[in-house]
């Protein structure tokens, strides 16, 4: 799993002296390191923040499994049509040139490889870039599997972005799943509100903090941490 080296990241690497970042924060950090003209899922949940800061000159152009090109930031107010929806049944606006397909097209997409990057939510990755993303194993949760598993394996970068800690204090990042798998060895990045992770063949690889310090994550997770923050 080797990281890709783009001008969009390497100018992202220096230590945060400040607080956590906020959602719309760190939404926008994700959408800064996207490489311009590339075509890119969105998953449901904090990862749709992303669309509201994709800059006009990236030419980023955004899919949706349930058949569209071309989607645009979220909608409000007037702009909101009930038939323009994204997976999530979020209103979105479409940009000039947007397209629509039928829901087979659209899984064709996802798993032919012809999307740069996703970016979706997750319950656990591990040290390796597996991830585990639409199911807790508990009994009465609901299972929601949706094109997660279409996207993980089908894309050509999957890049997580969540909390780094569950609601009981334990770490998301560990060193082997305990959640049901949804891809193994496909997540290249880990983006958090305190720490963005590069998952390497070396290892974990630490980007850069925000609020919070190398040796707290250290004594906070299970697992072997490489500091790639700049001197």
């Amino acid at each position: 799993m080797t990281e890709p080296t783009s001008s969009s990241t390497s100018t992202r690497t220096s230590p945060s002296t400040g607080g956590e970042l906020s959602k719309q924060e760190l939404a926008a950090l994700v959408a800064h390191d996207i490489e311009p003209g590339s075509f890119v899922n969105l998953g449901i949940g904090q990862p749709t923040l992303i669309s509201d800061y994709l800059r006009d000159e990236q030419q980023i152009t955004l899919h949706t499994e349930n058949g569209m090109l071309g989607m645009g930031p979220q909608a409000h107010g007037e702009d909101i049509d009930v038939d323009l929806i994204n997976a999530g049944k979020i209103p979105v606006t479409e940009l000039p040139g947007a397209s629509y397909f039928h829901h087979a097209d659209s899984f064709a997409m996802m798993r032919g490889g012809h999307l740069d990057v996703c970016v979706m939510g997750a319950f656990q990755v591990s040290a390796g870039g597996d991830l585990a993303n639409w199911h807790t194993g508990a009994a009465d949760a609901i299972p929601a599997v949706g094109g997660a598993m279409d996207l993980a394996i089908g894309a050509k970068q999957t890049w997580v972005m969540m909390s780094l800690f569950a609601k009981d204090g334990s770490a998301k990042v560990v060193p082997e799943l305990t959640y049901p798998v949804t891809g193994l060895g496909c997540v290249r990045r880990v983006y958090t509100s305190q720490v963005v992770f590069l998952l390497e063949e070396r290892g974990v690889v630490v980007r850069e903090t925000h609020g919070i310090t190398l040796d707290e994550l250290r004594d906070r997770l299970d697992v072997p941490l490489i500091d790639g923050r700049a001197a």
